[in-house]
């Protein structure tokens, strides 16, 4: 018995995949506007099941094929007894609600029931009735006749916007209820959520998923969750954090996730706003932030707690177990009811920026913006349908922010994938023994998560014997060769066919990406250094670009859509043009389509700036577009430096090729706006310590390797520093100058510079939860010594 209960799950539905869709044509309009149509194509299976290499018993069957509708059929009254039990113990109502649920039976039988039924966009029947409840779900076409709101933005909590609707993308806006209903049809016995209980994997069906969901929105509802209020979940990625999530959508909430690494005064501020009616977390730490701040949070009406038990019984704090249990209060037609009241174009998410200027803005994303992306981003990303094949996803990135949110959870929902959850400690090293249990066949990381990767590997290899270092070093040589010289993915040539069976493979298997087909990064820029790193090992890291006010993605690369440095092409279905281009085709990257936010909660002013009167949403990006359409973003237009001089300096670019040059440097930020000349904050790369992720002062085996090649035998970040190691300081100083002769002019050099005694880090406040830099908090704290390049010498 696993903590939900039993987990066997019911007999699958016979397959039932729709048409094969036809493909959108991409075009380009004006000078410098770029979109195409929806992205429609998908492969389908012939209903005789998935390839695959063979797989670890112990974890749930990802995998296995779809039944068939014969097989289904002849296991009779076993599979009658075995549904039957499975309702008993999850629905409320007990045999009564199982009556309700018959059709079910007819679903899992092979038996197509006789039920109205509407057409979708993409060819296929959408039963208006979900066997079982009697919901009789507003179609598309009535969701559109319902919601004749005339402006694209609005920032209130209840407000409703005009979808962004295009003649070149037709597909019908549906809520979330309705994205999970299809895919109940299609992968109900599937197996949802992995996760790890007592050190064994179990897992949770689609079928499950849902009802529990339900069970957690009609519990929310007993505890007072009003119309365009929120449930704010606070806690690490896991089962019953999807569960809050979907179940709070169901209820007519809005989803607020909280970074678990927030204070109590930032949980206080973004609760306060979204005015949270419950409060969900996972462990005591977290409920104690919530106490603190309870008093000054007045819409705040209970506590869940799910991962742990409170210390001791307190009023209006109920475990998940009780919540669940106070829903069965709440009639099922009460529920069907406000589900079926929902639209498509009222929010359903709320995605707090990470406030690296100012107060975050909550990020209102509609249940289009949700659905759509869910379905284009992620096909525009290659990911495959179960029906195809199911994929297999390790959910670990924070689901406050949007990346990962949309690709764990909701992507997930459209095309049947099933998530597993890591461990906590995902990130200060556990994450790969994760990766080597589930076998992954995408993944996504911040490039933070890919650096980590590739110093780990160096470390490795660095300890490694001389033959089998040789053996790596020649293997990554040849593959990176191949892979810059024949980028596609035709039939590399014999040598690097056989370096990548002598030893790549093995490294990918000892890294649990044997079966990962893509891998995603995005959130923040990713050096040069790392994406030829990777290439060796003859993994192709795929850009994503997007923001948290495009629903995550609005480009994306894929197997089919790569090009080395650039972040992909516009998502079918979706705009781009640039505006205020400079002589090189540089300007700010300015964006369209269903993708784009409501706007921000109580913020009209931010809302405006951020959208203009002709529904265009300006990034603030800065980029350029190649001949086809791939996104080369150059930086950010308020990181952007003024010279005294008047010079304009986009910082990324010498950044990152300071942090090329010297393979010692961590960390490098430009410093000089309205300055004389350009000066330079460095940190060194240094191990993380295992328990807390913070840097130590150990240099990482890379950093020492440096340091021997250029006569140091420094192995600290305070040798270096405090001594001011000679041959350390004359070798950075040489690449810097390296770095300045490849400069277009005299005014992009870098002409002082300093080491800093300790790496950037999120508790040291340089880094934001996604790892980007916070740049005026920087400028702040290293106030000082910037201001010391700066003073005049006295006479």
């Amino acid at each position: 018995m696993g903590p939900f209960g039993s987990l066997q799950a019911p007999p699958p539905p016979a397959p039932y995949p729709p048409p094969l869709p036809t493909q959108g044509q991409p075009l380009i309009v004006g000078e410098r506007t770029l979109f195409s149509g929806c992205l429609q194509q998908m492969p389908r299976s012939s209903g005789t099941g998935y390839s695959g290499l063979p797989r670890d018993p112990s974890m749930p069957d990802s995998r296995e094929p779809l039944q068939d509708s014969q097989q289904g059929a002849s296991m009779g009254t076993t599979q009658d007894n075995l549904q039957t039990r499975f309702l008993n113990r999850l629905l409320p109502g007990g045999p009564g609600c199982v009556r309700k649920l018959s059709l079910n039976l007819q679903y899992q039988q092979g038996i197509r029931p006789n039920v109205r039924s509407s057409s979708l966009s993409d060819g296929r029947m959408l039963s208006k009735e979900f066997p079982g409840h009697g919901l009789e779900l507003s179609t598309p076409e009535k969701a559109l006749l319902d919601a004749p709101e005339e402006s694209l933005w609005t920032t209130r909590a209840d407000g409703r916007v005009r979808l962004r609707l295009e003649p070149f993308c037709t597909q019908h806006p549906y809520t979330v209820h309705q994205m999970f209903y299809e895919a109940l049809d299609k992968y109900g016995n599937l197996s949802a959520l992995g996760f790890k209980h007592q050190d064994k994997w179990e897992h949770i069906s689609y079928y499950q998923y849902y009802l529990i969901a339900r069970k957690v929105a009609k519990g929310f509802l007993k505890l007072g969750l009003e119309p365009a209020h929120s449930v704010a979940i606070l806690g690490f990625n896991s089962p019953k954090w999807f569960f809050s999530a979907v179940g709070t959508v169901f209820a007519g909430g809005i989803v607020t996730g909280i970074y678990t690494t927030s204070s109590p005064e930032a949980c206080q501020y973004i609760a306060h706003d979204c005015r949270a009616n419950i409060i969900v977390v996972d462990t005591q730490k977290q409920l104690e932030k919530i106490l603190k701040i309870w008093k000054d949070l007045p819409h705040l009406k209970a506590v869940v707690i799910f991962q742990e038990p409170p210390p001791e019984k307190m009023a209006n704090v109920y475990t998940m177990e009780e919540l669940m249990e106070l829903g069965h209060e709440i009639p099922e037609k009460t529920l069907d009811a406000i589900i079926e009241a929902q639209q498509p174009n009222q929010c359903c998410v709320l995605v707090y920026t990470s406030g690296t200027t100012g107060n975050p803005k909550g990020v209102m994303l509609s249940q289009d913006n949700i659905t759509w992306t869910a379905r284009h981003g992620s096909q525009a990303g290659d990911i495959q349908p179960a029906e195809v094949q199911q994929e297999v996803v390790v959910s670990y990135l924070p689901l406050s922010h949007i990346a990962a949110q949309i690709y764990d959870l909701w992507t997930g929902i459209q095309w049947g994938a099933q998530v597993c959850f890591a461990d906590p400690d995902a990130l200060k090293g556990s994450l790969v023994n994760t990766l080597r249990e589930v076998e992954p066949t995408s993944h996504m990381g911040v490039p933070r998560v890919w650096e980590k990767i590739m110093e780990r590997i160096q470390e490795v290899a660095a300890q490694s014997g001389f033959i089998r270092r040789k053996m790596l070093l020649w293997a990554m040589s040849v593959t990176l060769e191949q892979n810059l010289t024949c980028p596609s993915n035709d039939l590399k040539p014999f040598m690097g066919r056989l370096a990548d069976y002598l030893v790549l493979a093995r490294v990918r298997q000892a890294l649990g990406f044997a079966k990962c087909q893509k891998n995603f990064y995005g959130a923040a820029p990713l050096t040069a250094e790392t994406q030829r790193f990777f290439l060796g090992l003859n993994i192709r890291l795929y850009a994503g670009y997007g923001l948290s006010e495009t629903t995550g993605p609005h480009f994306m690369s894929s197997p089919y859509n790569y090009r080395l440095y650039s972040s992909g092409k516009v998502i079918p279905g979706c705009r781009v043009k640039l505006v205020n281009q400079d002589a090189e085709g540089i300007g700010e990257i300015c964006l369209w389509g269903r993708t784009i936010f409501m706007g921000y909660l109580n913020m009209e002013d931010k809302t405006h700036e951020a959208i203009d009167s002709e529904g265009w949403l300006h990034t603030g990006d800065m980029g350029h577009l190649d001949a086809d359409g791939f996104l080369y973003i150059t930086g950010r237009l308020k990181e952007l430096i003024i010279t005294a001089g008047g010079e304009n300096v986009p910082p990324v670019p010498i950044e990152e090729a300071v942090k090329t040059e010297l393979p010692i440097i961590s960390s490098a930020m430009l410093i000089g706006d309205q300055r004389k000349f350009l000066s330079m904050l460095l940190t060194l790369k240094c191990t993380l310590d295992p328990e807390t992720s913070e840097p130590t002062d150990n240099l990482t085996e890379q950093a020492v390797e440096f340091c021997q090649k250029v006569g140091s035998r420094a192995s600290t970040v305070s040798e270096i520093v405090q001594q001011r190691d000679e041959a350390v300081y004359q070798a950075i100083h040489e690449g810097i100058q390296r770095v300045n002769a490849s400069a277009a002019a005299r005014p992009y050099h870098i002409q002082k510079w300093a080491i800093l005694e300790r790496d950037f880090s999120i508790s040291g406040g340089e880094l934001g939860p996604t790892m980007k830099l916070k740049r005026l908090t920087v400028l702040e704290k290293y106030k000082d010594i910037i201001d010391s390049f700066y003073q005049e010498k006295k006479q």
